[in-house]
């Protein structure tokens, strides 16, 4: 499905809904998804420039990495993107929230990639915003506390991309925010790659397979 049909897709499922809609975006790391959801949102709120009065909302669930002073007491700092490395209770209680009716702003926290840490309430999602768009590599992960997640969510895509691409965007991601070559490399192959593998297994749950040249081509 190319950009166009996604956007027509998301509209459709607010014109069916009185209540709030979450469609979620799932897929490996360095897949794609805040490509591609940066791509929708631009193109849903191209009429309503001003972020007061907007009817989507982006909230990703990078702003539930839980910190690395957190990691470090959990020993979990060399596994940092796991999912145990989320708050995921957090994030599904903020979907329920925002599912809900609201008359004042909702501030999600998001992530400083520059930093590698979550920063509280950098995004406010305005009464305005019934739609949200969110995405993240565990919506669709079949354990207990990630299914709470699932369940505040309307549909779930799943976001792919080439496995070449999408590994050598990743090592230079890392790369760009201060890893050098060889660790970058090392990161994927054992931390990325291994997620990469955990969230691939949730692939047939979605509701909807992206291929992320066929939107980026429609852009």
């Amino acid at each position: 499905m190319n950009l166009e049909e996604l956007v027509a897709r998301v509209r459709q499922w607010k014109a069916s809904n009185e209540a709030p809609v979450v469609v979620g975006v799932v897929g490996a790391p360095g897949a794609g998804k805040t490509t591609l959801v940066e791509s929708l949102f631009k193109e849903l709120n191209k009429d309503s420039p001003e972020p007061e009065v907007q009817e989507f909302a982006h909230v990703p669930m990078d702003g539930f990495h839980l910190s690395d002073q957190e990691l470090i007491r959990l020993g979990l700092l060399d596994q940092k993107g796991a999912p145990e490395t989320f708050d995921v209770h957090g994030y599904a209680t903020l979907l329920q929230r925002l599912r809900s009716e609201r008359d004042a702003v909702v501030y999600a926290p998001g992530f400083e990639r520059t930093l590698e840490r979550p920063i509280a309430g950098v995004i406010p999602v305005f009464p305005s915003a019934t739609t949200i768009l969110t995405e993240g590599n565990y919506l669709l992960l079949d354990s207990p506390e990630w299914r709470k997640v699932r369940g505040q969510c309307t549909e779930i895509w799943y976001c792919e991309q080439d496995d070449g691409k999408r590994i050598q965007r990743l090592i230079q991601r890392h790369i760009d925010f201060g890893k050098s070559q060889s660790e970058a490399e090392a990161w994927v192959r054992t931390v990325d790659e291994r997620n990469a593998q955990l969230i691939r297994a949730t692939r047939a749950d979605a509701d909807l397979i992206v291929s992320l040249e066929e939107v980026v081509g429609a852009a």
